[in-house]
């Protein structure tokens, strides 16, 4: 079975909506969702995640074991989400061999050049629409 991380932050809106598409498309996924906080992980939990965690740990511990991994840029940028994502978490994230999906959020001073401005659930749309070619 294949394994999807999923990892948000703040609120959870990004992951939740990754997770219940996820949920919806490809049933037969695991999903791992990993919050940077509480809050998210248990949006995520509620979208639908087969298993739910939060912090630093986690993250790393997934990372490791995922197939793919989703979330917004940050995940991969120290200090990002308002300072959630931790050095360790955004290497974790870079050093794993699954191939990562990146949501594009020009926000905490990271900004995409060459991204269409579209809305957060327009882009968690093309990311679960990406995840159908690694799984």
């Amino acid at each position: 079975m294949k394994k999807v991380l999923v990892i948000d932050g703040q609120g959870g809106r990004i992951g939740a909506l990754i997770v219940s598409e996820v949920k919806k498309r490809y049933p037969e996924v695991e999903i791992m969702a990993v919050g940077t906080n509480v809050t998210a992980t248990a949006a995520m939990l509620r979208a639908g995640a087969d298993h739910g965690a939060t912090g630093e740990n986690p993250v790393v511990v997934a990372s490791k074991k995922a197939d793919v991994i989703v979330g917004p840029t940050g995940m991969v940028i120290a200090d990002a989400l308002l300072g959630e994502v931790t050095e360790k978490m955004a290497v974790a994230v870079g050093k794993s061999d699954a191939p990562k999906i990146l949501i594009p959020i020009n926000k905490c001073n990271t900004v995409v050049v060459g991204v269409e401005e579209k809305s957060v659930a327009d882009y968690a749309a093309m990311a679960v629409e990406k995840i159908r070619e690694f799984l």
